[in-house]
């Protein structure tokens, strides 16, 4: 598994945004660190995208994501679109108190198909 490095952006006048892309891996990890003074509300958005061949067979694709390893959701599909991509999504809202910090974590399982991305995002939402 390749370590993927998550990309944030932040500023005083603007919310913070949180990224990790684990490309073609099965494990995406977010770890958003807890920030002193303030509650944050994120909007989280876990995306798996598969390549599914032309003869696709008894093909399928799961995804798992987890909040500071509890699982929130978790979905298996059969694959579709032979030939063409297939996909899961998953979206959530989530509330982090002053100084709590988080760790998200998507896990792609997947039989029959190629991974092409996995890709996590935390976007806040300022009031």
């Amino acid at each position: 598994m390749a370590v993927s490095v998550p990309s944030f952006s932040f500023s005083a006048a603007s919310a913070e945004y949180w990224r990790t892309d684990a490309g073609g891996d099965s494990v995406a990890v977010l770890d958003i660190p807890g920030l002193n003074g303030r509650p944050r509300q994120f909007d989280v958005d876990a995306s798996l995208l598969v390549e599914v061949p032309t003869t696709a067979g008894q093909a399928w694709l799961e995804l798992t994501v987890e909040f500071d390893g509890r699982r929130q959701w978790s979905r298996r599909i059969d694959a579709n679109n032979p030939g063409q991509t297939d996909g899961l999504d998953y979206h959530q809202r989530l509330r982090l108190e002053a100084e709590q910090g988080i760790r998200i974590r998507a896990v792609a399982r997947t039989r029959g198909v190629r991974i092409r991305q996995l890709l996590v995002e935390a976007r806040e939402e300022l009031p």
